[in-house]
């Protein structure tokens, strides 16, 4: 295996390592307290929660929707996991065919995985880091006091805000840019569930329920599980490109050689 192949099965490590980083940095700090000030005014927030047609248009509408895809998701799974009827016509099978996710069993098995496991996963690190939500804090018209996250966890309070959940429905998208099939497309993609996470993010911070950092957070870890999960179900596919870039290493080194030769 080359070592840039090798770098790649271990680039979620790197991930997990920078998400440690940035929890340690901006969790319980003044650019958390910066950010949220310019959501914060005359003791309102700049958003008020559950205020329509936001809730819908940043809420409601992307859980929806994602939930929707998940079920899409496990139907086209089934049906491809399924032997084609004997009696039924090519013809049908044919307009069956294209209301089917164009990728193969494996791929949507992982999708679905990562859409599962990123939102499981910082939903449970809510409940273990007990960290309050701006409108919580007596800094911003609250009642509890802003502890950093090893008190918030030693206090256990009944706070769960910390890493943000509902941004990470949007991350866990990022499952998509590890797809083999859809490999050209990776930086699109990237691009795009990197805004749409944010914009979800941003909905929350508005009117004081998550800092910047949780979103922060969230994103990084979203990213790393889903590259995780990525090396565990690609690696005979990442193994497959090293050989196949060693050969052609090889057959290069060969023509090289076989130049030098004839032109002596």
């Amino acid at each position: 295996m080359t070592l840039e192949n090798h770098s790649m099965a271990w680039d979620w490590l790197k991930l997990l390592c920078l998400t440690i980083l940035a929890t340690l940095v901006f969790e319980h700090s003044q650019l958390d307290i910066r950010i949220s000030e310019l959501f914060y005014s005359h003791g309102h927030w700049l958003l008020e929660k559950g205020a329509q047609p936001y809730a819908f248009i940043f809420y409601d509408l992307p859980k929806a929707l994602l939930i929707l895809l998940a079920v899409y998701l496990i139907a086209v799974l089934i049906i491809k996991y399924r032997q084609p009827l004997p009696d039924l016509a090519s013809q049908h099978r044919c307009k069956f065919d294209k209301f089917l996710f164009p990728l193969p069993i494996r791929e949507i098995g992982y999708l679905l995985l990562v859409l599962a496991i990123v939102p499981a996963t910082i939903t449970t690190l809510k409940g273990v880091t007990h960290v309050s939500c701006p409108n919580d804090l007596a800094i911003f018209g609250g009642e509890l006091p802003y502890l950093n996250l090893w008190q918030n966890m030693v206090a256990a309070t009944p706070a769960r805000c910390f890493p943000a959940a509902h941004a990470s429905a949007g991350f866990s998208l990022y499952g998509l840019a590890f797809l083999p099939t859809l490999k050209k497309h990776c930086y699109q993609i990237l691009k795009i569930v990197t805004l749409l996470g944010w914009s979800m993010g941003l909905y929350k911070m508005l009117f004081g329920d998550h800092f910047f950092s949780h979103t922060l957070v969230s994103m990084l870890l979203s990213l790393t599980i889903a590259c995780a999960l990525a090396t565990l179900f690609f690696k005979d596919s990442i193994k497959a490109k090293a050989k196949s870039a060693s050969k052609k290493h090889a057959d290069t080194a060969t023509s090289l050689l076989g130049t030098e030769t004839s032109s002596t």
